[in-house]
């Protein structure tokens, strides 16, 4: 119970480990279903009331995974979430090397995004919007933060992440690889609705706050603005992630000869 402990709270111990923890019969499903290797699952007496944990906790037997049940009030003392949810597991990490992403049409990139909440959500939109990766640039949140995992809804499970690259070394191979790099800015950029941004760009985002730095400006090919009406300065990072990637998602549904073809 130690180590489920410190590794919902220790970003070492997650490392060390290479493991983490996921909570919730859903996303626990959504580990499973994607190949994931289970160490173990967790379950609380609630747990065995509600079809959900049942189903998900017959499986793992079905399937060899172990399963231990804990004791009335255990849970509460592992989770970080106010109201625990009744099954957890530990999995093994699933990021994968840069080079897994760099055939995919689209791809975000994230340069020093803190938020494990904007990061889970922007891992969800990636999912939504059919990227091909993420790039969790040296600097961004732990990709196995418990706030990220639940962020993700899942999509942690079915969107390949790269973690840990330097912002430069990820840029520099990225361009290599034949990609248009397209950076966001929340003012001074092209029109991202008019942007020709090619048939394989990546999407750059960079802190909550400050956003890019200029020293990644040369490693760019283009700047992209979201144009804002009234007094609205800029999005959210996970907001603005939502909104470019799902615009590049219709141009390339209603690309020409595609399946969605139609008179633009």
């Amino acid at each position: 119970m130690q180590r489920l402990r410190r590794l919902v709270r220790q970003r070492s111990v997650r490392r060390r480990d290479g493991a983490f923890v996921t909570e919730g019969s859903k996303l626990v499903a959504a580990a499973i279903d994607a190949g994931c290797r289970l160490e173990a699952v967790y379950y609380a007496p609630s747990a065995l009331a509600s079809p959900g944990p049942v189903a998900v906790l017959a499986g793992c037997r079905a399937t060899g995974i172990r399963v231990f049940g804990l004791a009335e009030g255990v849970m509460e003392r592992i989770a970080d979430a106010t109201t625990p949810q009744p099954l957890l597991a530990v999995v093994g990490a699933i990021d994968v090397g840069l080079d897994a992403v760099l055939g995919a049409p689209l791809l975000l990139v994230l340069v020093d995004v803190r938020d494990p909440g904007n990061l889970g959500a922007i891992l969800r939109i990636a999912g939504g919007c059919g990227a091909g990766g993420v790039v969790c640039c040296e600097g961004t949140a732990d990709l196995y933060n418990p706030k990220t995992v639940r962020a993700s809804a899942g999509s942690l499970f079915s969107v390949p992440v790269v973690v840990g690259t330097p912002p430069a070394t990820a840029l520099a191979a990225i361009g290599m690889a034949g990609y248009r790099r397209a950076g966001t800015a929340a003012r001074g950029g092209e029109d991202y609705a008019t942007a020709d941004l090619g048939p394989k760009v990546a999407l750059v985002f960079g802190n909550e706050a400050q956003g890019l730095g200029t020293e990644l400006a040369r490693l760019l090919d283009t700047v992209v603005t979201i144009p804002m009406a009234g007094r609205t300065e800029s999005l959210n990072v996970a907001t603005a992630a939502a909104v470019l990637g799902f615009a590049l998602a219709r141009r390339s549904r209603l690309r020409p000869g595609g399946p969605y073809d139609e008179p633009t």
